[in-house]
């Protein structure tokens, strides 16, 4: 009987082992108000820092847990992006040898920083986002110049920068 109650509680409190990796914010209880600045843009993309800004400020406030403001006054934690270089390169190619399928890699550093105690609680200075995109009409001028693909395919724009908001805020509010 005790072997078999043994077994039973051994069997019920046993896991699989696998577990989410992720853990939950791990911002302190004092942060509420995050500023969200104007990311830098040294890229030759027109206004990418500000489709990139607005989208990452859209995803923190989307998720609800944080008021979000545009200036580095009257919050808790700062958020600062650089955004160092664009690059398109094709992948694919029709049979008249136009590209039909490019690759983009953008290259940003971001950073959250308390300002309370005047310390970084979540940064990656190397973050390095790849997406591949059918070609929309661009021929063979410029289509490897960054600001002539984005000017040409908005779409893209949006999708990379949705991609990119999406992917700062869950590493920074879901612990990854």
């Amino acid at each position: 009987m005790r072997t078999a109650l043994l077994l039973a509680l051994a069997l019920t409190t046993s896991g699989c082992g696998y577990a989410l990796a992720g853990r939950g914010s791990f911002l302190p209880d004092y942060i509420k108000v995050s500023g969200v600045t104007m990311f830098t843009n040294r890229t030759t993309v027109f206004n990418l820092e500000t489709q990139l800004t607005q989208k990452v400020r859209s995803e923190f406030i989307g998720r609800g847990r944080y008021q979000i403001l545009p200036d580095p006054t009257g919050v808790d934690a700062l958020l600062v992006g650089e955004v160092s270089s664009v690059t398109i390169s094709p992948v694919s190619f029709t049979g008249n040898n136009l590209a039909s399928r490019y690759n983009i890699m953008m290259a940003a550093r971001v950073e959250l920083r308390d300002l309370r105690d005047n310390k970084v609680l979540w940064e990656n200075p190397g973050l390095i986002f790849r997406q591949e995109y059918e070609a929309q009409g661009q021929g063979t001028t410029g289509a490897l110049d960054p600001a002539a693909f984005f000017s040409q395919d908005l779409n893209a724009m949006d999708r990379i920068s949705t991609d990119f908001a999406r992917t700062i805020v869950s590493a920074i509010l879901e612990a990854f």
